[in-house]
């Protein structure tokens, strides 16, 4: 569920650090360096990178097609292929076996099963296409916030990594703690009071 979704899920930052200037070209050359490479007839089981907003399947960041007004609008983009263990097991022991008998041993080593598991892995790979899951992002540059259209725990992980290496920029969720602590403006007496909290359980 993205950001023209009639429901989505969210999770709000406050991003940490300076962007070098000038911004806008900075932002777009991390896009373009760090954008999304497909992975379909490649060993590789995932990767990750960003896409645009528009035409999330071929990426384009031209023309500054990810800047509407102050906001920067694009997305995450996480490919995995999804081979069931099944699969990988009946091709793991079709491959051993083939092994066992060309070579004429009654055992492999720990070694050799490890190649042969890498080794259909891979093939496997090779044959099927990656499943892409998109997620919006809207980035508010001057105020400092990122609005993640996700709240599943594998996609901002992914997300808080690869902004930091793209950005050399931070990212802190925002929650009731961090809210109160880093956006509000509190003494240092509310403060350690707030640090000394715990949380309260509801019940009915």
């Amino acid at each position: 569920m993205g950001l023209l979704s009639p429901t989505a899920s969210i999770t709000r930052y406050m991003v940490k650090g300076k962007l070098e200037k000038p911004i806008l070209e900075s932002i777009y050359n991390e896009l373009i360096k760090n954008s999304i490479k497909e992975i379909d007839n490649h060993p590789a089981e995932q990767i990750v990178g960003w896409t645009s907003f528009e035409n999330p399947y071929l990426p384009d960041f031209e023309g500054s097609s990810f800047v509407i007004g102050s906001h920067l609008i694009f997305a995450l983009r996480v490919d995995k292929k999804n081979i069931p263990t099944k699969v990988i097991k009946k091709h793991y022991n079709q491959e051993m076996s083939k092994r066992l008998k060309e070579t004429g041993l009654e055992y492999l080593s720990r070694n050799e099963k490890k190649e042969i598991k890498d080794y259909v892995t891979n093939q496997l790979c090779l044959r099927i296409p990656a499943t892409p899951n998109i997620y919006d992002i809207v980035w508010s540059y001057e105020e400092g916030t990122l609005w993640f259209f996700s709240n599943l725990k594998s996609a901002n992980e992914e997300l808080e990594t690869l902004f930091k290496k793209s950005f050399k920029l931070s990212l802190i969720r925002i929650f009731p703690f961090t809210s109160a602590d880093l956006m509000s403006d509190i003494s240092d007496v509310d403060r350690d009071g707030l640090t000394k909290s715990s949380p309260t359980v509801f019940t009915v």
